[in-house]
C-alpha cells in the first residue's frame, strides 16, 4: 500500500498545527545531492521525493514521540493539561501505533492520566478512553469509505504530515539535502524544504527519509533561525514486520461500558454539534474564512462573532484583552505572536492568522 495514497486510522497522531504549518510551502526540486554516509548510496533531492512518494508498506508497528513548543504560553499550558488531543500543542506526547493493512490500524495515546486508543478492524471501529471506562464501537457501512472520511481525518504521522508537505510543491521553496541520519536505529537521508519568501515564520521543515522503506521516520519543523524544531514528530523505535491480527481486536477491560453505533450516528452527532455550536457557543469566526496570499505565507481571513453576554463570550474576550494591543493604518487590536504564527484580532472584529509575521497580516488588514 502507499502510505500517500490511503488514509489509515493512524492517522491521527500528529498535531493539526504541525499539518497546517508544513502545508503551506512548495518546493523546486534541483539536483542537489545528499552527502550521505560512506554505507548509503547517494540521492538527488529530487529522486529523495520520488521515492517517498511511492513508498509501499505492507505493516508496521512502532513508538512515535511528538513534540510541539509553539509560544503559545500560558495557552500552552492549558491545552497541556486537558488531557484530549488539544495536548498534542504543547509539551511531548507519545503514542503506539499498528498498522497491517488499510482496514486493520490501531493508535494508542499514552498520557499521564491514562490512555485513548482507536482501533480499526474492517468495517468495526473502536474508540476506548481508560478515564472513562467507555468504549464506542462504530460501524462503518459496506462501500462508504469515501462518505465518511471523518474517521481518518484527524492528525497526521510522520508519513502524512511529510506528504502535506510534499503535495503542494512549487517554485516557493528551496529544497535541498543535509546528509545522513539515524533515526530509531535506521539509517536514512535528511531533506529539507525552506520558504522563499522571507515574510514566512517558518525557517525550514525537515524529513528524515528511511533509507530502504523510503517513509517518513521524523519530521521538524523550524521556526526561522532557531537552532532546534518548534515541531517534531518522530519514530522512537519502528518495525516493519506486519503486526499480528490480535492486536487489532478489541477485548473490553473489566467495568467498561461499550456504546455501540455506526458511522451515520458520527455524521449525525457532528451535524448536531455543529448546529449547537451555531446557535449556542461563541465561534473565532461566524462567516466562512478567506485565504489571502498563497504557499508559506498563506493568511487566513475571517470575521469575529458579536459578544452576546455569554461566560463563554465574556472568557474569549478576556483572553482576546490579555494580548498585547497594536494599531496601523488598518486600526487597532491586539496581537498573539508565537513561534509559528501569529494572529491579529482587530477592534472591528475581524480576525487574521497565518505562518507569517505580524507585519504581513498588518499589510492583509490594511487592505481589506
Amino acid at each position: 500500500m502507499s502510505v500517500f495514497r490511503s488514509r489509515p486510522a493512524l492517522r491521527w497522531l500528529v498535531p493539526s498545527a504541525a499539518a497546517v504549518v508544513v502545508i503551506g510551502g512548495g518546493a523546486a526540486a534541483g539536483t542537489i545531492v545528499a552527502s550521505a554516509d560512506p554505507s548509503l548510496p547517494e540521492r538527488s533531492a529530487a529522486q529523495l521525493l520520488v521515492d517517498v512518494q511511492g513508498a509501499k508498506i505492507d505493516g508496521l508497528s512502532g513508538t512515535i514521540v511528538e513534540s510541539a513548543d509553539l509560544g503559545l504560553g500560558a495557552l500552552g499550558n492549558l491545552a497541556q493539561s486537558s488531557g484530549d488531543l488539544t495536548a498534542l500543542l504543547g509539551g511531548s506526547n507519545t503514542a503506539r501505533v499498528w498498522y497491517a493493512g488499510e482496514t486493520k490500524a490501531r493508535v494508542a495515546l499514552i498520557g499521564t492520566q491514562g490512555e485513548t486508543d482507536v482501533i480499526r478492524n474492517g468495517s468495526d471501529v473502536y474508540v476506548w478512553k481508560s478515564t472513562e471506562k467507555t468504549a464506542s464501537h462504530l460501524t462503518i457501512p459496506a462501500g462508504s469509505e469515501s462518505k465518511h472520511q471523518q474517521l481518518s481525518e484527524l492528525p497526521s504521522t510522520p508519513q502524512e504530515a511529510a506528504a502535506a508537505a510534499l503535495a503542494a510543491i512549487d517554485p516557493t521553496t528551496t529544497v535541498s539535502t543535509t546528509g545522513a541520519a539515524k533515526v530509531a536505529g535506521r539509517d536514512a537521508y535528511e531533506l529539507v524544504l525552506s520558504p522563499k519568501d522571507t515574510g514566512s515564520l517558518i525557517g525550514q521543515v525537515r524529513l528524515a527519509i528511511d533509507a530502504e522503506k523510503h517513509i517518513p521516520l521524523r519530521v521538524d519543523v523550524y521556526a526561522k533561525n532557531a537552532t532546534s524544531p518548534a515541531v517534531r514528530v518522530a519514530f522512537q523505535q519502528i518495525s516493519f514486520a506486519v503486526p499480528d491480527d490480535e492486536q487489532f481486536v478489541f477485548k473490553a477491560p473489566p467495568g467498561t461500558k461499550v456504546n455501540e453505533g455506526s458511522a451515520a450516528d458520527i455524521e449525525k452527532a457532528h451535524a448536531d454539534a455543529v448546529e449547537k455550536a451555531t446557535t449556542e457557543k461563541p465561534q473565532l469566526a461566524t462567516a466562512g474564512p478567506t485565504l489571502i496570499g498563497k504557499g508559506w505565507t498563506t493568511i487566513v481571513s475571517a470575521k469575529l462573532p458579536k459578544t452576546d453576554g455569554s461566560a463563554e463570550s465574556s472568557q474569549a474576550a478576556g483572553l482576546i484583552g490579555a494580548l498585547p494591543a497594536v494599531s496601523g493604518s488598518w486600526g487597532k487590536g491586539n496581537l498573539f505572536a508565537g513561534t509559528l504564527f501569529s494572529v491579529l484580532l482587530t477592534d472591528d472584529g475581524r480576525v487574521f492568522a497565518g505562518a507569517v509575521t505580524p507585519e504581513k497580516l498588518y499589510e492583509a488588514a490594511a487592505a481589506k
